[in-house]
């Protein structure tokens, strides 16, 4: 077997350091005529994260899971019951033609930048093309981690590198009650990604990478490409259950191949190649489909002008707004070419050697 290795993580907090981390979330002079009530609340908080309270409320795995009797979180498999149906629907020849348009920008007007970003309306051109050709086109606005009250996608941690098996699909990571750690967008967004036959992501370079937010999802769905869809399985997070699991043989399943994307990429300077080509290329790893060479565009909107004239440069810029309505165009015709079984893109006699 082999080891698990052991040493980085810190010890628990002590119960006053646990006391001044709780309360700074109290930090408004309102909350000081509640102290008793608070001091109640931080009380069980404090119960929950010494005894490491995870998952308070389970549910018996039951049928199907390679463990019935294990206790899952019921937050867990009423969320894994969701894309089990919205993979039924997605793959119902019936269901309308669905496109994912995701706005990878971390700026709006209701955070402090107080403007709306140009991905924003970049994605609402794709959209409107979409909507011109039927097809149901599901915005997802990344943004709205910096403006919505405590919605949060949590970080990934990396499960799968101790082991793919440890990686569950949907991510089991979260909500963390035992460490406050709730309020994850993230089974929400698995969901609209499972429905969706298309995706395409609009988004602008930050430092040469994708902006946070947008990464922040990115890590996130490493359980969709070999994620482990039963926790029981591994009893939870044990790792050497999950090392066993692997070394014997992990068919690393493919939870997200053969939906078309496209891909907008746009800056004002650097950078916008080696993030297209970054994005570009985790999506085919997933075995999603490159709907073609009119679906991944990179362009600069205002090169080396004001940041304070940005959106006027992109009114003026009426190539680059039909190149945007050319990617929807283009992972729109490649939906319609898959669903009619006219393009096989997940499908082949091929066996990875090297799968991962």
């Amino acid at each position: 077997m082999t080891e698990v290795r052991k040493g980085q993580a810190p010890a628990k907090l002590g119960r006053d350091e646990f006391h001044i981390r709780f309360r700074r979330a109290f930090y408004d002079p309102a909350f000081d005529r509640l102290d008793r009530e608070l001091d109640a609340i931080e009380q069980v908080a404090w119960e929950a994260y010494h005894e490491g309270r995870k998952a308070p409320r389970t549910v018996k795995a039951g049928p199907g899971y390679a463990d019935p009797s294990y206790d899952l979180s019921i937050e867990w498999k009423e969320a894994h019951e969701r894309l089990l149906g919205a993979e039924r629907h997605q793959k119902d020849p019936a269901s309308r033609n669905r496109v994912l348009l995701i706005n990878g920008a971390a700026r709006n007007d209701g955070t402090c930048p107080s403007e709306i970003s140009k991905s924003w309306r970049l994605t609402m051109l794709a959209r409107e093309v979409l909507a011109a050709e039927g097809f149901e086109a599901d915005v997802l606005d990344l943004s709205l981690v910096n403006s919505d009250y405590d919605r949060h996608i949590h970080p990934c941690k990396a499960c799968v590198s101790t082991a793919m098996p440890l990686c569950h699909w949907p991510c089991s990571c979260y909500p963390n009650h035992a460490e406050r750690q709730v309020n994850d967008w993230m089974n929400e967004i698995y969901e609209r990604w499972v429905l969706a036959h298309g995706v395409i992501i609009v988004t602008p370079v930050y430092w040469y990478q994708t902006p946070a937010v947008l990464k922040l999802m990115i890590d996130r769905l490493v359980c969709a490409d070999g994620g482990n869809p039963d926790p029981s399985s591994t009893h939870g997070k044990t790792a050497e259950e999950a090392k066993e699991l692997e070394l014997k043989g992990w068919d690393y399943p493919k939870h997200l191949a053969g939906r078309a994307y496209g891909l907008v990429v746009h800056g004002d300077v650097a950078g916008i190649e080696g993030t297209r080509r970054a994005l570009a290329d985790w999506l085919s790893w997933m075995d999603l489909f490159d709907a073609g060479s009119f679906a991944q565009l990179d362009r600069y909107i205002g090169y080396y002008e004001s940041y304070a004239e940005s959106h006027e440069a992109l009114d003026r810029d009426s190539a680059v707004q039909e190149e945007v309505r050319n990617v929807a165009r283009s992972v729109a015709e490649a939906v319609r070419e898959i669903r009619a079984g006219r393009v096989a893109v997940s499908q082949h006699r091929l066996k990875d050697p090297r799968p991962k």
